[in-house]
């Protein structure tokens, strides 16, 4: 089938499709500028539009031949989205009915209940697109999903930094309002899945994982999984949601722009009503997805310090829910880096000598006192402090120790990535690389990576900021200025052989 995705830039069609191509479906982005997926991997196998869902005159070439047109965008954030939406949602409609496209697949927030508070403007325009939608005179599938739990997602994004930051929080009482999350792996798996629904059907589905829980609860199974200790929570009947999305704001990276209307939708409970969508699109053969698995996968990436994610990764039943490149700049959770970079007159096999002999007896290079204290503080809180040393003067392997690092990673001559064991609030990793310059020389990379673990990771990353320009500055500097000293003979070997090997 021919698939139009709208919001291919946005956090669910960014994921969405790959996982069509996946399938077999021929797919068309819409975008307002297609700058946007310049650099996503999957962008060269589809076909990519530009238009504007409030300019009905560019739509037709985009609807053009489509089967399937997907409704994946919001106007969350900006002022007056609630009438833009509106705009956007009958200027769709109509497109897709002039075009004779046989399928409208929408994704949407949960039904505000009857007879209950009123709903938030957020939840009320969400609710007002499927009907026009619905209303369009092409068969539609409205999904009404909660909170959707992925790195990148603005709701989960929020759970987790208010969860990490926090060990103790004051909260309002629309924490105890019971929601059903859902894993995005699973409601990918009904957007794809509602391509093929019988033509007859035009409705709107409930969609929701297997748990459903507040967001108090959230909260503490998100501290367990990530290995954090359970969080104290003080509920306080002043902070209203206008109070509450400022703090969230602060203490998170989404913006408040975004967070306040988040936070309003949490005051209304959000459970599915119904499971029909089975009927139509069967769960997956191992159940619908946890709340906890949903969330160690999406904290995948960050166990793993996939730094750039791989989009490849995104199709499959195990993929990680990680972000992509399109997502926003607070999407992922919190990496902090510090990178180096030297060009060294020196051949990449000398400077390669140099960093394959890092450690043990020949040192770090910088500051040798605070790599020493740094070590005996380790040794004092009951860590490996700098005491292995190493195995050989001037080789390694993956797998050994070195110092209080394990060689995670080695791609002779270019290559070494370094694994923290100190005891630390987080995990950390050192990365060395060496790569040729056209014309001679070669540079020397070096990337400092952590990943903080709750507020005292935080704490511990800003508190040595001060002395990473002596440390980290001066490891750069100092293994650049050893290379070009102490070229040692046989340097001009290719440097995927250790120069010593020659000597």
């Amino acid at each position: 089938m021919r698939c139009l995705v709208t919001g291919a830039t946005g956090y669910i069609g960014g994921r969405l499709a790959p996982r069509l191509l996946a399938q077999g479906h021929t797919v068309r982005c819409l975008v307002r500028r297609a700058s946007r997926l310049r650099d996503v991997p999957w962008a060269a196998q589809t076909e990519i539009v530009e238009a504007d869902l409030r300019r009905p005159e560019t739509l037709p070439a985009a609807f053009d031949g489509v089967d399937v047109a997907y409704y994946l965008v919001h106007s969350l954030g900006t002022a007056g989205f609630e009438a833009a939406e509106r705009e956007s949602a009958a200027n769709f409609a109509a497109a897709a009915r002039a075009a004779g496209v046989r399928r409208i697949v929408y994704l949407g927030g949960p039904e505000p209940a009857a007879g209950g508070k009123v709903p938030s403007p957020h939840l009320r325009s969400r609710a007002e697109v499927g009907r026009i939608l619905l209303a369009s005179g092409v068969p539609t599938a409205v999904l009404r999903a909660a909170v959707v739990i992925g790195s990148g997602s603005a709701s989960f994004e929020m759970l987790r930094h208010l969860t990490e930051r926090l060990p103790v929080m004051v909260t309002p009482r629309w924490v105890h309002n019971r929601i059903q999350p859902i894993a995005v792996r699973d409601v990918l798996g009904y957007l794809v899945g509602c391509a093929t629904l019988p033509p007859q059907v035009n409705r709107a589905f409930d969609v929701g994982g297997p748990d459903v829980l507040t967001f108090v609860d959230m909260m503490q199974r998100y501290a367990r999984v990530a290995g954090l200790r359970g969080r104290v929570v003080l509920p306080v009947r002043a902070l209203t949601p206008s109070l509450s999305s400022h703090w969230v704001g602060l203490i998170t990276p989404v913006p408040s722009s975004i967070a306040r209307p988040l936070v309003e939708s949490l005051i209304q409970e959000a459970v599915a009503g119904e499971h029909d969508i089975a009927r139509y699109v069967p769960d997956p053969p191992g159940g619908l997805t946890g709340f906890d698995r949903a969330v160690e996968l999406a904290l995948v990436k960050i166990r793993n310090a996939e730094v750039e994610t791989r989009w490849s990764t995104a199709s499959g039943p195990d993929a990680p829910a990680e972000p992509l490149p399109s997502d926003p700049e607070w999407s992922g959770g919190t990496v902090y880096t510090d990178v180096r970079e030297q060009v060294v007159a020196a051949p990449p096999a000398a400077l390669w000598w140099v960093v394959e002999g890092v450690g043990g007896e020949h040192g770090w290079y910088s500051f040798p006192l605070a790599w020493s204290a740094r070590g005996w503080l380790d040794r004092l809180v009951g860590g490996v402090g700098l005491r292995r040393g190493r195995r050989d003067p001037h080789h390694l392997r993956v797998g050994e120790a070195l110092d209080f690092w394990r060689v995670e990673q080695l791609v002779p001559g270019e290559l070494l990535l370094l694994r923290a064991e100190m005891r630390l609030p987080g995990r950390a990793w050192l990365e060395l690389r060496v790569e040729p310059v056209e014309g001679g020389g070669s540079r020397y990379a070096q990337r400092a990576i952590f990943l903080p673990r709750g507020l005292a990771g935080h704490a511990y990353w800003n508190s040595l900021l001060p002395f990473h320009a002596i440390v980290f500055g001066g490891m750069a500097r100092n293994i650049a200025r050893t290379a070009r000293r102490r070229t040692p003979r046989g340097c001009t070997v290719h440097a995927a052989e250790h120069p010593t090997d020659r000597a």
